[in-house]
């Protein structure tokens, strides 16, 4: 703390900017913290700063996914081939309706369920064979999906391409949120489903990507049977060490038949090495 004492700016300034003694912290945080004064008011730059960090994440709310470059970068990383992702719509039929009815983002339209119905990799939920699906929503940030998805995804299959894991084609919801992953895990006949959803914009987070992982999905789950994984992204989760926390939850999840609350993340840490502790699909148990 001396240290820190030493090098702040309490009794200097910069102009008309009163410097703070905590400013040697900020180089571990992009936290708002020891950003000085003007008077009894932030600095102007810091005050920029913060406008433009709340327009980003209007932005990042009201911005439409896109769906074709998703699609692209999926099959850039390998992750599926040309054709195989699946795209559908939630009940919210438009962004307004989406944020003032979250209930209608929880579920699939009539249309898209019919075609999720209809499709030729689609199998009823006795039958379930499929060991893993993936669900890619925009949520209340495309950006994030946008940016995060494709290469987190890519780190993901590294670790579970030898496992021989059943994985259904990929699905794209617009307007989803958490919930619908319930249905289209369903619909699918999975055991298991993972959705990459944005999460909600911080004001210095607009780009903060969540994961949720459902152990036999149904429609009207609640969330205490989801297991959660946020912030991935570059900046905060980092892609590697999100895909060796979601590696383990998926493992555990087979191989004791259960998520949620029940499910807990055990993982020893970054660079740790999983233990799959008798992982069914390698048959050592």
């Amino acid at each position: 703390m001396d240290d820190i004492e030493k090098s702040g700016k309490a009794d200097t300034t910069d102009g008309p900017v009163t410097g703070n003694p905590w400013e040697a912290l900020r180089r571990f945080t992009a936290a708002r913290i020891a950003l000085g004064r003007a008077g009894v008011s932030l600095p102007t730059q810091a005050q920029l700063a913060f406008q433009l960090a709340h327009a980003q994440a209007r932005d990042a709310v009201h911005l439409a996914l896109d769906v074709d470059a998703l699609k692209a970068g999926l099959q850039e990383h390998g992750i599926c081939a040309a054709g195989e992702v699946l795209d559908v719509h939630s009940a919210a039929p438009d962004r307004l309706t989406y944020l003032q009815r979250p209930d209608l983002g929880r579920r699939l339209c009539d249309q898209s369920r019919a075609q999720m119905l209809a499709a030729p990799f689609a199998s009823s939920a006795q039958a379930r064979p499929y060991d893993l699906a993936f669900v890619i929503a925009d949520g209340l940030s495309s950006l994030a999906v946008g940016q995060n998805a494709a290469p987190f995804l890519a780190q993901l299959m590294q670790r579970i391409a030898p496992e021989g894991w059943a994985i259904a084609p990929p699905v794209i919801v617009r307007q989803g949120r958490v919930a619908v992953a319930d249905e289209v895990g369903e619909l699918l006949g999975a055991k298991l489903v993972v959705i990459l959803i944005g999460e909600r914009p911080g004001l210095s987070s607009p780009d903060s990507m969540g994961l949720y992982l459902t152990w036999m999905p149904v429609r009207g789950l609640t969330d205490a049977g989801r297991n959660c994984i946020s912030n991935v992204r570059p900046q905060g989760l980092r892609y590697e060490e999100a895909a060796y926390k979601l590696h383990y939850l998926m493992s555990e999840a087979h191989r004791r038949g259960l998520s949620g609350v029940a499910l807990k993340d055990e993982t020893a840490g970054e660079g740790g090495e999983l233990d799959v502790r008798g992982n069914f699909l390698l048959g050592d148990g």
